[in-house]
């Protein structure tokens, strides 16, 4: 069916005689088959989303509906593919129109012409259900791309074949009970808009390590959890997600690049290839999805690319992988709802937002978390949830499952970095770690400028008992005992502008030098050094420990010798402390050991002598 073009209004194209159209149906517009997602109906006249550029449309062109819903392909190709908004891969546009990204462009997500082998797993007769891994293809060396049973299938599997196959190309045939023969291959077709089913939502009390000290140490976030990283125009934003996107302990990794600068995303197809995944020695790129929709990009498809990328890494997620997901930025997301919602004369909400944005948000943000899956996978021996299997349909209390994980980090670009404007307040009530960006660090050239006494996390009491088990049993405290020191220094900073640090008592000079040192020799984080740009769990606890290891000696000396703050402060032990971060992983323990053994040599000499109550400073500083 078809209408024609009524109004054109920049990328909304109102199209009349479509009555039989249905709410976000893709539609065709115009002779050069614009592609369009109708947002709104009245009276037959349909309000069509238009992705691309609508210059030199007018009224009277055709319409053609597809009858669809905007879908994403989803199968093997998808790692290490750069896409636009709607999911058209970059490099095949180039290959037909060139450098110049041209409009009317038909290409179709995943290269039908590749053929990849297929191993499958299962055998004629097994029964099959929705989310079975039927088999898997090598797509990287990293990747283990699984096939699996599309949702909506059940039955019995007549044929399953190994060998070379195109995406298209039947690998399968399951027998359902009524009789219906389904052919399967390794295309899978789904709505972006509509979040993949799973059986349940657990807890995320398991945390993401990132290797960034300032985030593992005081901010932590979940594995299935979200966080926001709001900050002005130059305080890192970007940095930060790339520097997650690199070290986080997830499988896959699904960057979008929303209504940013295109350098930003030349640079992480520059960058990528050549980093070292610490995991498995390959390419990071190799286990990379990337969805680039710059800034010189058709504002509309802004809208579009969050959902786009978020509908992979639920896919991802249902292979039974972690997935991090980062959106660089929302804010400019959210500039194309307002374009579009003003567009529609729609009442606008606070700063011409519209009122739905929060529910928009909401809706993308919930589609993180960590999930039981539906379906088994003989791969890893876990997860034997099927339907068609179970004789009571319905009580699935005695099976097991996969597990799954979508984290989802969202940058939010607020004007002049004040975070009282409507996207980072909607997008406030939803998150739960806020890494707050603060532009006077970033002129200080501290990075990540992260801004320790605006950023929280509500995870970390969840992770207590996961740190206690899996790093140290004193983790909260040390990391409690940093937390009160840079508060402290806060206060103390506030006294100094007032009368000058020589008002201060020694034992506050120390406070606020140790303040120091955690925020300069912890916090501060070189993501250009080869060993300072990934900080393991283990390293960071010991970083801490010296550090409070040299607070508490000093602070027995200054209560037992005529010991001064400044000559404490001036010990040489201090710069291997800070030095500390620049040694290698193997050799911690030991420069550890030797460091410890300094302090309590240097800081037992200051101001008396060295051998005095020696014995009791071993028993009392540990």
């Amino acid at each position: 069916m078809h209408g024609t073009i009524k109004k054109v209004a920049g990328p909304l194209v109102v199209a009349e005689n479509m009555k039989v159209a249905n709410m976000f149906d893709v539609v065709k517009v115009g002779p050069e088959g614009l592609i369009g997602e109708i947002i709104e109906m009245h009276d037959g006249d349909a309000f069509i989303q238009v992705y691309e550029e609508t210059s030199g449309l007018g009224p009277g062109g055709e319409v053609h509906s597809t009858e669809l819903p905007l879908s994403v392909e989803l199968g093997p190709g998808l790692i290490g593919g750069i896409f636009d908004g709607i999911g058209r891969p970059l490099d095949a546009m180039m290959k037909i129109a060139g450098n110049n990204l041209k409009k009317g462009v038909n290409v179709v997500s995943l290269d039908r012409s590749i053929s990849w082998h297929f191993y499958p797993v299962l055998s004629p007769r097994d029964k099959v259900s929705a989310g079975d891994v039927l088999g898997y293809v090598i797509e990287t060396p990293i990747v283990k791309h699984k096939i699996m049973v599309p949702h909506g299938v059940f039955g019995r599997l007549e044929v399953i074949d190994e060998g070379e196959f195109t995406i298209d190309e039947k690998i399968a045939v399951v027998v359902t009970d009524g009789g219906e023969r389904i052919s399967i291959t390794m295309l899978q077709k789904w709505p972006v808009r509509v979040g993949r089913p799973y059986f349940k939502k657990l807890s995320p009390n398991v945390p993401m390590t990132t290797g960034q000290r300032v985030i593992d140490t005081l901010f932590p976030i979940a594995k299935g959890g979200v966080a926001a990283v709001p900050g002005p125009f130059g305080s890192g934003k970007t940095v930060v997600q790339h520097q997650l996107a690199k070290w986080s302990q997830v499988d896959i990794v699904v960057y979008i690049g929303c209504g940013e600068r295109g350098n930003e995303m030349t640079d992480v197809l520059n960058e990528f290839p050549l980093i070292i995944d610490p995991k498995t020695g390959n390419s990071l790129m190799e286990r990379t999805v990337l969805i680039a929709n710059t800034s010189d990009m058709p504002v509309a498809a802004r809208e579009a690319s969050i959902y786009t990328g978020i509908t992979i890494g639920e896919y991802f997620r249902d292979m039974g992988y972690s997935v991090a997901l980062m959106a660089d930025s929302t804010s400019r997301w959210a500039e194309a709802l307002r374009e579009m919602s003003g567009r529609l004369e729609e009442m606008p909400g606070e700063e011409g937002y519209p009122a739905y944005l929060g529910s928009r948000l909401s809706s993308f943000y919930e589609r993180a978390g960590r999930v039981q899956i539906f379906g088994s996978d003989k791969l890893t021996d876990a997860g034997n949830l099927d339907f068609a299997k179970s004789d009571q349909v319905g009580d699935f209390s005695d099976l097991e499952y996969r597990e799954g994980i979508l984290t989802v980090i969202g940058a939010v670009s607020p004007p002049g970095g004040d975070i009282s404007e409507p996207v980072c307040q909607a997008t406030l009530r939803i998150i739960k770690v806020f890494w707050g960006l603060d532009s006077t660090l970033a002129y200080k050239r501290h990075f990540p400028a992260l801004n320790w006494l605006t950023s929280y996390s509500l995870y970390l009491d969840i992770f207590s008992e996961w740190y206690a088990e899996n790093v140290s049993s004193d983790w909260m405290r040390l990391r409690g005992r940093f937390v009160a020191f840079l508060g402290k220094e806060s206060e103390l900073e506030e006294i100094v502008k007032l009368v000058g640090i020589d008002a201060l008592s020694n034992e506050d000079r120390l406070k606020l030098e140790i303040a120091r040192s955690i925020r300069e020799d912890f916090l501060h984080q070189n993501a250009f050094h080869e060993i300072d740009t990934y900080t393991p769990l283990k390293k960071q606890y010991l970083m801490m420990k010296l550090i409070l290891k040299f607070y508490d000696t000093a602070v027995l000396v200054l209560a037992r010798d005529n010991a001064t703050a400044k000559e404490l402060i001036s010990l040489p032990v201090r710069e291997r402390i800070g030095r500390f971060k620049y040694v290698k992983m193997e050799n911690t323990e030991e420069e550890y050991r030797k460091v410890s053994q300094e302090i309590l040599r240097e800081v037992s000499s200051a101001g008396g002598d060295a051998s005095r109550d020696s014995n009791h400073n071993k028993t009392t500083v540990s």
